[in-house]
C-alpha cells in the first residue's frame, strides 16, 4: 500500500509540473516557418519594389521582411538565431542592387555559420558573386552580363542567371518592380516553401552546378536564360554598358 500510494504521489507531482509549464504529455512542438528577408539597394528609395514584392509574399501566408541592406549582417545573426532556435526554415533571401549584393554576401555568412540558406534572389546586383555551398538556389534576375553569379567551392546547388537585358522596357531603376519577374520569384519561392527545401540540393542529373552543362531557355519578351550556368565565359561589358559603379 505504502509504494502504491507513493507512485500515486510521484505521478500527481509530475502531472502538476507538466500542467504548469503549460504543456501536455505528446503535445507537438511549432515547426519552423519559412522566412523572406528582402533587401533594397541604396539610400532606402530606389528599390520600392522590394516592398510590393513583401506585401505580395505576405498576401500568401508567407513571414517576409524588408529591409535596408547595410542591415544584412544583423539579419544574418537574427536569422542564424531563429534557425537553431527551430523557429525558422527555410531561409529565403531576396535583394535589389546593392541589395542584391548583400543577399549573397549574407548567405555566405550564413553558411558560415552553419546555416543552410534554401534561395537567393539578386535582382541585378552591382558584380559577381560565387554562391557558397549551404545555398540550395541562386536564380540571378540581370541585365548586365558581367554580373552573374556563379558556384563557389562545394556549391551542389541550381543555379540561374536570367539575363533580361533584351527587354528595352526594364533597367537597373525599375527590374525590382517588373510584374513578370514578381510572379517569376513568387512561384519560385512557393516552390521552394512547398518542397521545405531548406538544405542545399544537386541538380536533377547530380552534377555538381559548377562544372553543369550551360542550357538557354526561352524568357518572355525574347530574353534569354542561362539555366544552370554558374560560371559563363568571361567577356566584357559591351560598349555602352559599363559596370556600375554605386557607392557604399
Amino acid at each position: 500500500m505504502r509504494r502504491s500510494g507513493l507512485s500515486t504521489a510521484v505521478f500527481a507531482v509530475a502531472v502538476g509540473i507538466v500542467v504548469a509549464s503549460g504543456a501536455s504529455p505528446g503535445t507537438a512542438q511549432p515547426q519552423p516557418r519559412a522566412h523572406v528577408y528582402l533587401l533594397r539597394g541604396l539610400f532606402n528609395v530606389f528599390s520600392l519594389g522590394m516592398d510590393s514584392l513583401t506585401e505580395e509574399l505576405k498576401r500568401r501566408g508567407l513571414d517576409a521582411t524588408v529591409h535596408g541592406y547595410g542591415e544584412w549582417q544583423t539579419l544574418a545573426e537574427q536569422a542564424a538565431a531563429n534557425y537553431k532556435a527551430g523557429k525558422e526554415a527555410p531561409i529565403i533571401l531576396i535583394g535589389h542592387s546593392l541589395g542584391a549584393d548583400a543577399v549573397m554576401e549574407m548567405a555566405a555568412y550564413l553558411g558560415r555559420k552553419g546555416v543552410p540558406v534554401a534561395m537567393v534572389v539578386p535582382f541585378d546586383g552591382t558584380k559577381s558573386f560565387a554562391a557558397s555551398d549551404n545555398v540550395g538556389r541562386v536564380l540571378n534576375l540581370t541585365q548586365r552580363d558581367y554580373a552573374y553569379m556563379r558556384g563557389g567551392p562545394g556549391f551542389h546547388g541550381t543555379l540561374a542567371n536570367v539575363d533580361v537585358s533584351s527587354d528595352t522596357s526594364i533597367d537597373h531603376i525599375n527590374i525590382d518592380k517588373s510584374p513578370r519577374l514578381h510572379a517569376r520569384v513568387v512561384a519560385e519561392v512557393l516552390a521552394v516553401v512547398g518542397n521545405r527545401k531548406s538544405t542545399p540540393a544537386k541538380n536533377a542529373n547530380s552534377a555538381d552546378a559548377r562544372t553543369a552543362r550551360p542550357a538557354t531557355l526561352p524568357e518572355q519578351g525574347g530574353s534569354q536564360q542561362s539555366a544552370d550556368n554558374p560560371a559563363p565565359p568571361p567577356h566584357k561589358p559591351p560598349a555602352g554598358r559599363q559596370p556600375l559603379q554605386i557607392p557604399n
